[in-house]
């Protein structure tokens, strides 16, 4: 499957997910019903529930989450990532990639299973409901009011922090923040270590990464191109490792694709092959003098930069810096369209 360009918005995605068993009313009454009691339950312990409860602040307040919950649910369109990253393999989860489940980082976090995916487009009330989950997930998806409050009904609800716009929230905070809602907040901490310890090797390594500008092009077809920008989850690798992002964002047509011609450029979504039938595109600088790195979104790392969990990280910067290195001091670059 291929994702839109938009990538993490909005309602025109095709997604591709699994039925997932709907329940009657009755239950789902008493669900609201339980859920409503734990979401407003205390730090110490609440009238007729024993069970402590951990603050989680967001944009919208602050959420009281189950200590150590159990049935977990991501409507986020990464936040299984984080989840998985933890130990926690989620109830069921949003889909985005179809070959998500076969990534060598999921594989192994799930002992070769994969996760279950919500049927249907958008958040499906009633299959969250059914899964009957002590906390959701729904950080890396723009959630208004509306819907964290719909959301919170089932259960308690994690969404971003009101420092960051939607769906920019950096990949760090959130594992974090997922951390401290599944109360594993010293794994996380260790995990983020790890990331961060590996980008500062491979900074230090390549102190030509520093101020070159890194364009990334999202996935390009038909002649169109949609360039990603400074603080977008999907190039936060890059922007880690001491590149710049360009200024323009966005739809940009065969006419304007000069944009795409800076120190560095990175196709996510497209071959080599494909790419090189736009005799414009062939024609730039940056992909005559073989500074142009390729791969596509069947590709693990194609799954990696999108997904940006902290195991994919580590697989991303294994597949990315030695190729990044290359481009940067003029040395051959191996083709990424299958990495």
């Amino acid at each position: 499957m291929q994702p839109t360009h938009r990538g993490l918005s909005g309602q025109d995605r095709g997604m591709v997910r699994r039925q997932f068993r709907r329940t009657g009313a009755t239950f789902v009454a008493l669900l609201l019903a339980f859920a409503m009691v734990a979401g407003c339950g205390s730090a110490a312990t609440d009238a007729g529930n024993s069970d402590p409860t951990v603050p989680i602040a967001h944009k919208f307040g602050e959420s009281r989450v189950p200590v150590n919950p159990e049935r977990v649910v991501t409507v986020g369109w990464n936040d299984q990532d984080f989840v998985l990253a933890l130990g926690v393999v989620p109830i069921v989860t949003r889909a985005w990639f179809d070959n998500y489940d076969n990534y060598p980082w999921v594989q192994e976090a799930t002992g070769g299973k994969g996760v279950e995916t919500l049927s249907g487009e958008g958040i499906q009330y009633e299959d969250i409901a059914a899964a009957r989950p002590d906390v959701i997930f729904a950080i890396y998806e723009t959630i208004d009011q509306a819907t964290y409050d719909r959301l919170s009904q089932i259960a308690p609800t994690v969404v971003q922090p009101g420092d960051y716009p939607d769906e920019e929230t950096p990949w760090d905070v959130q594992l974090l923040l997922t951390g401290r809602a599944l109360g594993k907040e010293a794994e996380a901490q260790a995990l983020a270590d790890q990331v961060n310890a590996r980008i500062e090797e491979a900074k230090a390594a390549n102190p030509g990464f520093a101020g070159k500008v890194l364009v990334e092009d999202f996935g390009p077809e038909n002649g169109g191109h949609y360039l990603i920008g400074g603080g977008d989850p999907r190039r936060a690798l890059f922007d880690a490792l001491g590149f710049e992002a360009q200024d323009a964002v966005g739809d940009v047509s065969e006419e304007n694709v000069s944009l795409l011609d800076r120190d560095i450029l990175f196709v996510n979504g497209a071959t080599k092959e494909q790419m090189m039938q736009s005799p414009v595109f062939a024609g730039l600088d940056v992909v005559r003098q073989d500074r142009t790195l390729y791969t596509t979104f069947d590709s693990n790392l194609g799954g990696a930069l999108s997904y940006s969990g902290p195991e994919a990280l580590l697989y991303a910067l294994d597949q990315l810096v030695p190729q990044l290195s290359n481009a940067v001091n003029g040395r051959p670059i191996a083709d990424l369209s299958n990495a």
